[in-house]
């Protein structure tokens, strides 16, 4: 297969000149958090939801929210709470009287990007309503099924501590994920300017930079990213690696892990690589870009068994030793 690999390059940094305009209109509102920045640039691109995790005061609702205003696009957050019912979330059938019959009231769900705030704060009946939406784009109220607007992203955020009065999410919902973050604390000069800024009070207007046309069109440019056969082979050996250890060295690890990667971990590998290097202006995928997002496609997908609880390891700690062994071609 040839690839005109110059003209891939020409395309993307073509179409990749946006994220430029994206990350500094963000950076108008948000300090530091590059790495939350990014991968939600990332999800953007790839066409996959998003969750993050970090403790309360990251601004994690407050990085989505400005991503949102800066892209010209519909925008809803829902703030998810126990008593949220599913009606809440999708819509409603509601009787007119005047005209004897129902009609169709649409819910929040109803966007193009929805933050869903503290999500394992919602019920279980919540949280399947949910996941018709982001797997199938589509809802149904009622008898009738209607399509949701492209682009449609569900970038939700859950807390790690105080998990008093929550519903955590099944490992089935997690997985309809594409990208799971690890949102950190901000370095000591992050917040020296967050506090210095917060001090003057207000915050600061965001412009809309990029339409939902564009992001479409990216889109289709990130599709076309050359992938080599030895880059996939590579991906597929770090999935596998998590289900047949043994076969890669790794015998300690089957102990330690009760489940691995199901496919849908080597296709969002794919997804989230080529995006990865739309952001660095190359048309082809290198192993770097590979290694760069495994943890973020993986850590909600390698389950660990309760010998790895009790030895306080965790999935990371696992895919850091399937990184550092499954060969680079």
């Amino acid at each position: 297969m040839n690839v005109d690999i110059q003209a891939l390059n020409d395309k993307v940094k073509k179409e990749s000149a946006f994220v430029q305009k994206l990350t500094e209109e963000i950076r108008h509102v948000i300090v530091g958090q590059n790495y939350m920045v990014e991968r939600l640039i990332i999800g953007l691109l790839a066409n996959g939801h998003v969750l993050l995790e970090g403790v309360p005061g990251l601004a994690k609702t407050l990085t989505v929210s400005t991503l949102a205003k800066a892209v010209a696009t519909k925008f809803q957050r829902i703030q998810f709470t126990p008593d949220l019912l599913p009606a809440d979330l999708i819509g409603t059938l509601i009787y007119d009287q005047q005209k004897n019959d129902f009609t169709t009231k649409k819910g929040p769900i109803f966007s193009n990007l929805v933050l869903a705030d503290e999500i394992n704060r919602s019920p279980a009946k919540v949280q399947s309503a949910l996941l018709e939406a982001m797997m199938e784009r589509q809802v149904t109220i009622g008898e009738n099924t209607f399509k949701l607007d492209d682009p449609f992203l569900v970038l939700a955020t859950q807390n790690p501590i105080e998990q008093e009065g929550t519903y955590p999410l099944p490992e089935a919902q997690v997985d309809r994920f594409m990208l799971k973050l690890s949102v950190g604390y901000p370095s000591r000069d992050e917040e020296l300017e967050i506090m210095r800024r917060m001090a003057k009070g207000g915050t600061p207007e965001v412009k809309p930079v990029i339409s939902p046309k564009e992001i479409i069109s990216a889109r289709g440019t990130v599709d076309e990213i050359y992938l080599d056969s030895k880059i996939e082979n590579y991906i597929i050996d770090i999935v596998f690696a998590t289900r047949e250890p043994h076969r890669y060295g790794l015998k300690e690890l089957e102990e330690l892990i009760s489940f691995g990667a199901s496919p849908r971990a080597s296709i969002f590998l794919v997804k989230a690589a080529k995006a990865h290097a739309l952001l660095r202006g190359r048309g082809y995928v290198t192993p770097d870009d590979v290694r760069a997002m495994c943890m973020d496609v993986l850590r909600h997908r390698v389950l660990v068994t309760y010998e790895a609880e009790a030895e306080e390891i965790n999935s990371e700690n696992i895919i850091q030793q399937i990184l550092a062994k499954v060969e680079v071609p």
